[in-house]
């Protein structure tokens, strides 16, 4: 890692650090977007619910609601929606997905569109959800074009990150509204666990606490980086390789994530577990949010179960239609490969959906460890609701700042190759 840095800042790689200033400063602008609300509307002082993981991935942009309020979720949603039509549901999409890189442009461009719908739709549910019935058609088409505006503006950012900076835009602009929030939440626990006007013990005790704190948070980073980075390999020999001397030539792998859907699952179960919530604001009928308050809210008992499953259930989900066991059996036979020990064909398919089914079972407890570690904490500590350990905003952060590094150290690594071949 040091070494790579220390290549960053050589003579050479002046473009690349222009990529990385870009990238930063794109950054700052969204960060100065969430600060702005959107005219005429005040801060959300009342518990947002279900609705404090969009505000978490925003940086707190809903809880000022600014013009940043709906952040990219609309595109998120849009294009979970369109990846799940890709599996061969709508055969247009199927086609599209088979075209290369003119399909995948076209998919991207069909997203892009539907995200600008979802937001404008999201846009004026919360404009009628925060303002009541008292606002005017005008007002909630106001407030709705404004949200909408906000959001293409943060999709086109994280285009301009994308082709000029360093990494995936839209994941960055996630990672950045996350760690937005990471100094507030850190000063409210100082405030809360430290006590300045008692006893020297009472401070003593108050400042371990604070650190103990701090240590954990950082442990389940470091627990967060271990298992996003393990993988099963499963071994793989092709039969047009030749033989040595010394033996079979170098064989390759097939790496598959301990956490394969990585934290899709936790978005979808919380999606799904927040439409009664949704359903509930719009109606406003007392028995139906009663019944959601005590049922179909991950804070109660029953709620937090029907979390569970559902992360377990999309995690099997996700990965499967990610990693088609069938499908690689089949490419694996085209492609004159086998698995050492294992049949082409059938018997392939069903080692590999056994060993899915195995790391998925990991993957999901993982999962629901790192997305209930919060509801939990709250639960049963007297702390602030803005101070949290874990979470998926955690789980995205480590996630996105490993892709990045990664691409970076590829970037510096390739020009290093480059110009030792260049020299000879």
């Amino acid at each position: 890692m040091f070494k790579s840095m220390k290549q960053l800042f050589t003579s050479t790689n002046k473009d690349l650090r222009h990529r990385i200033y870009f990238t930063f400063g794109a950054l700052m602008i969204f960060i100065l977007g969430i600060s702005i609300r959107v005219p005429g509307t005040n801060d959300l002082t009342s518990n947002l619910g279900f609705l404090e993981l969009i505000n978490t991935l925003g940086g707190g942009a809903l809880k000022n609601f600014s013009i940043f309020a709906l952040g990219v979720m609309p595109y998120i949603s849009a294009s979970i929606i369109v990846q799940l039509l890709q599996m061969d549901i709508i055969p247009y999409f199927t086609e599209l997905r088979n075209q290369g890189a003119t399909g995948r442009q076209k998919i991207s461009q069909i997203t892009r569109y539907l995200g600008i719908v979802f937001a404008f739709i999201e846009g004026y549910a919360f404009s009628f959800a925060f303002i009541g019935k008292s606002g005017s058609p005008m007002e909630y088409m106001y407030i709705s074009t404004v949200l909408t505006a906000g959001t293409a503006f943060l999709l086109w950012l994280g285009d301009q990150i994308t082709q000029k900076g360093i990494g995936n835009g839209i994941s960055l602009i996630i990672m950045a509204g996350i760690i937005a929030t990471l100094p507030q939440m850190f000063i409210d626990a100082f405030k809360a666990l430290i006590t300045f006007d008692g006893t020297v013990q009472v401070i003593t005790f108050g400042i371990i606490k604070f650190l103990l704190f701090v240590i954990i948070y950082f442990a389940i980073v470091i627990g967060v980086i271990f298992v996003q980075e393990s993988e099963r390999r499963i071994p793989i020999q092709y039969a047009n390789k030749s033989t040595t001397a010394y033996g079979n030539a170098a064989q390759s792998f097939m790496p598959i994530k301990v956490n394969s859907a990585g934290v899709i699952p936790v978005i979808f179960a919380s999606s799904l577990l927040s439409l009664p919530s949704i359903i509930a604001q719009v109606i406003k009928k007392d028995g139906f949010t009663l019944v959601v308050q005590k049922y179909l809210t991950y804070t109660t008992p029953v709620g937090f179960i029907i979390y569970v499953v559902l992360i377990f259930f999309f995690a099997y989900f996700y990965t499967f239609i990610q990693l088609k066991p069938e499908e690689f059996a089949k490419n694996l036979q085209e492609n004159g490969g086998y698995i050492p020990g294992i049949r082409p064909g059938e018997e392939t398919k069903e080692y590999v959906s056994k060993i899915l089914s195995r790391l998925t079972v990991l993957g999901a407890v993982f999962l629901v460890i790192i997305a209930g570690l919060p509801i939990l904490f709250s639960k049963f500590t007297s702390l602030p609701t803005s101070v949290t350990i874990g979470g998926t905003g955690l789980l995205i952060v480590v996630g996105v700042a490993l892709e990045t590094y990664k691409q970076l150290e590829g970037s510096l690594l390739t020009r290093s190759y480059q110009r030792g071949y260049s020299r000879r």
